[in-house]
């Protein structure tokens, strides 16, 4: 029978049935040998067929077993964190991303926030930025922030000034949801837990504190995990994710993944520009101009350049 995946702790899996009943599972040894070069072959998100019998796992037993994955419509992937040649899939068949975002406590650096639109761009996954916290911002940082929202509003993206804990703030969401299968990910210690249990108070997700010493939020969840609004839909809430690597994308297409730069690159003199120190180039263009901001190319050059073998927690941009 057909199954939604809910959570995958890499042991067991979290499913539910069409019958709504949350069973526990295994997963068939021949699905680790697909030839996948990932750590794990199942996902938050999946759908997947299961079949009713025992599952055996050294001293557990489950009633039943996953014995395939159905196609995904998308997912989203980041380097493993320990092999840098494989990768982890964070959720699967994604409606949307809610990428939250903090100016303060902690602070999510701009090469972050677009390595996931870059890798939710290659999925054609659409991304909501959600900044949170802004009750924190002085007048300064509001400007900061004012600034931002212009820059990302104009090449597509919609984003929303929020106070997570505020129920007032993020009830636009529970309509944005109640039909669809949706992704709210970010860096630790940004909200997210608090955002969820905003949404749906029932769910009495653990939120963690902030560390003082490095201003960066205490993981309070491992897996990502699938949790159903009582106003309808499905929340993917992941772990804070401190870093990001992209993997299994061409570097040749990682123009293309921009918005403001796919855009332009057809007025560009050579049609294998890479857009670094070819003349004539219409995206360097637009960065003089001001067309296209400074932080989005610089974020841009650190993926050309950098050694696509070395996981990005290494990266001094995380």
């Amino acid at each position: 029978m057909q199954a939604l995946v809910l959570k995958s702790t890499g042991k067991w899996y979290s499913i539910l049935l069409p019958s709504g009943e949350v069973i526990s599972a295994g997963i068939k040894g021949k699905l680790r040998l697909d030839g996948l070069k990932t750590t794990n072959p199942v996902a938050a998100g999946d759908r997947v067929l299961v079949e009713k019998r025992a599952f055996h796992y050294e001293d557990d037993t489950a009633e039943y077993a996953i014995c395939d994955v159905l196609p995904r419509d998308n997912y989203i992937v980041r380097k493993s964190t320990n092999l840098s040649k494989q990768m982890q899939i964070i959720a699967a068949n994604i409606d949307r991303m809610y990428l939250v975002v903090t100016l303060k406590s902690p602070v999510t650096q701009l090469a972050f926030v677009d390595r996931m639109l870059v890798s939710a761009e290659s999925f054609r996954i659409p991304v909501t930025l959600l900044f949170n916290k802004i009750d924190l911002l002085n007048p300064e940082e509001l400007l900061f922030l004012e600034e931002l929202i212009k820059l990302y509003e104009a090449i597509g993206y919609t984003c929303k000034a929020i106070r997570g804990e505020e129920p007032g703030d993020v009830v636009f969401l529970k309509e944005d949801i109640s039909d669809k299968q949706v992704l709210f990910t970010g860096n630790s210690g940004v909200g997210k837990s608090t955002l969820v249990n905003s949404l749906d108070p029932s769910l009495s997700l653990r939120t963690g504190e902030i560390s003082q010493a490095h201003e960066q939020g205490k993981h309070t969840t491992t897996f990502a995990e699938m949790h159903a609004l009582k106003s309808g839909g499905y929340i993917i809430d992941t772990p804070g994710i401190r870093a990001f690597g992209l993997i299994d994308l061409e570097k040749a297409h990682y123009a293309h993944y921009f918005p403001e730069m796919r855009e332009r690159m057809d007025a560009c003199k050579f049609h294998n520009c890479q857009h670094l120190n070819e003349p004539h180039c219409a995206i360097k263009k637009g960065v003089e101009t001001g067309d296209i901001a400074a932080s989005r190319y610089q974020t841009y050059v650190q993926l050309m350049v950098e050694d696509s073998n070395d996981p990005y927690r290494r990266n001094e941009y995380a």
